[in-house]
């Protein structure tokens, strides 16, 4: 039987954390997920406390880090699929039959089509982009599905990348010819680009996919996040 194990890396998410949490528990069915696992990377602003509440979910402590957070959950995990989620993006109601069924079909990976919280007409772009199936329309935001031992064999997210984790995931899942899009939406938020400005943000993102393209290190990658984006 199919079961999914929900993880959720979070850092400093007090202001979010809860209605997530709220929302998964009236959109899944106990019949299809494990558990919600929540990977905290050392939050201050009272996250942990108010995780805490929500009885069926498991809180973790991890050292800083979306990758090691991940990686963390993974191995706590006990469903057969992993469903990594971000913080402040909120999948389709029913994501978890949707998710099953696509592994029911020998589907190891995949994600959902994506609509950012806002009406800015690039980022509406930028979402239509995400119903193909190509690396370069994928991102973390989508959130990701994979099967426990699609996972391990691939050996987890590399530790290594700060930043664009994700995406050394995906591509490693492309190369493999593992991965499929649901046709269903996920809506995320677009804080990051209302706090940067949306042309900002989209040219630092746009540079980092280059310089990874290029050959640039994770620590490079890391350096040139920090000096422009975080």
């Amino acid at each position: 039987m199919n079961k999914i194990s929900i993880i959720i890396p979070i850092l400093n998410e007090a202001e979010i954390i809860e209605n997530l949490l709220i929302y998964i528990l009236k959109n899944t069915s106990k019949d299809n997920v494990s558990e919600i696992i929540i990977v905290d990377g050392g939050s201050t602003d009272g996250s942990q406390s108010i995780v805490s509440k929500f009885s069926n979910s498991i809180l973790l402590n991890s050292k800083k880090g979306r990758a090691k957070q991940m990686n963390l959950g993974a191995k706590h995990a006990t469903g057969n699929i992993l469903y990594f989620l971000h913080a402040d993006s909120f999948p389709p109601k029913n994501f978890d039959q949707f998710i099953v069924d696509e592994v029911k079909k020998n589907n190891q990976a995949g994600c959902f089509r994506m609509q950012f919280n806002s009406t800015h007409w690039w980022l509406k772009l930028v979402c239509w982009f995400t119903q193909f199936n190509h690396p370069a329309c994928r991102g973390g935001d989508q959130s990701q599905f994979i099967t426990k031992r699609l996972f391990e064999d691939i050996g987890g997210f590399n530790e290594s990348y700060v930043i664009y984790e994700d995406n050394i995931l995906i591509q490693a899942l492309y190369e493999r010819k593992q991965f499929v899009v649901i046709n269903k939406k996920l809506k995320t938020s677009a804080r990051l680009y209302q706090k940067h400005g949306v042309w900002k943000l989209q040219y630092h993102f746009a540079r980092i996919y280059f310089k990874r393209w290029i050959g640039a290190s994770a620590e490079e990658l890391h350096i040139y996040y920090l000096k422009h984006i975080a």
